[in-house]
């Protein structure tokens, strides 16, 4: 596991203990079986139509990235939820880590409260307690990362996050990464453009991966994505969205942006 990667996987360990202690699991796991979430659909919101020739936009909110520190020197989640929806993504993904990514579950609840669009949790997941948190937060999907979690995690995660009414995009960024996740039934594949080992980024990890992957299955490019050239390449090759934050995040007019990534 990347060095960068595996100090955050431990740090979620750590968090999840304190977490547990503040709100066992019993309770938490009561409070999202009762939550009365908006009925939207992240499956359906980026299902991208034959004769779309852009591949819908998921819109990440992110304060911060452990290789570029802080992203905005203004930062309103809420302010940008509102210009992403105005401006035609489809989805919206709210990092939620603390620690490495200055984000939380709170944000995502008051996102929730403000939007008409699916909201995937991103953040990483290697317990139960947070797909619970997920729901009862108001998310919609959640991020699986294949590198971090065994085939038999992954399996009981899609399984529990269906029965709570979210739906899993599960990433990518290896052929390892992808035999494993084809022997699931993940639905929605994220392909990540960024080695998590040099944080290179190169977009032909989408186009080699994508060649591997079965009909049926919506796949998404994430990472690295910078302009509507790089959309329609991408959108041609069969991709049905792409997960787009720093690009959008700092821009200088992040209403254009968003626009010209969706045709807006």
């Amino acid at each position: 596991m990347p060095l960068i990667l595996d100090k955050i996987v431990k740090n979620k360990v750590e968090e999840l203990e304190t977490l547990k202690k503040k709100v066992p699991l019993r309770v938490l796991k009561e409070k999202a079986e009762k939550k009365e979430r908006k009925e939207i659909s992240f499956k359906k919101a980026i299902t991208c139509p034959k004769e779309e020739i852009l591949p819908g936009l998921i819109a990440e909110i992110k304060k911060a990235s452990p290789t570029l520190g802080l992203l905005a020197n203004r930062f309103n989640p809420l302010d940008l939820a509102s210009c992403y929806e105005t401006n035609g993504a489809k989805a919206l993904s709210v990092v939620t880590d603390k620690e490495f990514f200055q984000g939380d579950i709170e944000t995502l609840r008051n996102i929730s409260q403000i939007t008409e669009l699916p909201i995937l949790r991103k953040d990483f997941i290697i317990d139960e307690y947070q797909i619970y948190e997920a729901a009862e937060a108001g998310a919609n999907a959640v991020l699986l990362i294949a590198s971090i979690i065994s085939r038999e995690k992954m399996v009981t995660f899609l399984e529990l996050s269906e029965s709570l009414g979210l739906d899993c995009l599960v990433e990518i960024h290896t052929d390892d990464d992808l035999d494993k996740v084809l022997t699931t039934k993940a639905r929605i594949i994220g392909i990540n453009n960024r080695n998590l080992y040099t944080f290179e980024v190169d977009l032909r990890t989408t186009l080699r991966l994508k060649l591997q992957i079965p009909e049926g299955k919506i796949v998404v490019s994430e990472s690295g994505i910078k302009n509507r050239e790089d959309a329609l390449l991408l959108r041609e090759k069969g991709i049905s969205a792409i997960l787009i934050g720093e690009a959008l995040i700092r821009s200088k007019d992040i209403g254009k942006k968003v626009r010209e990534f969706t045709g807006e």
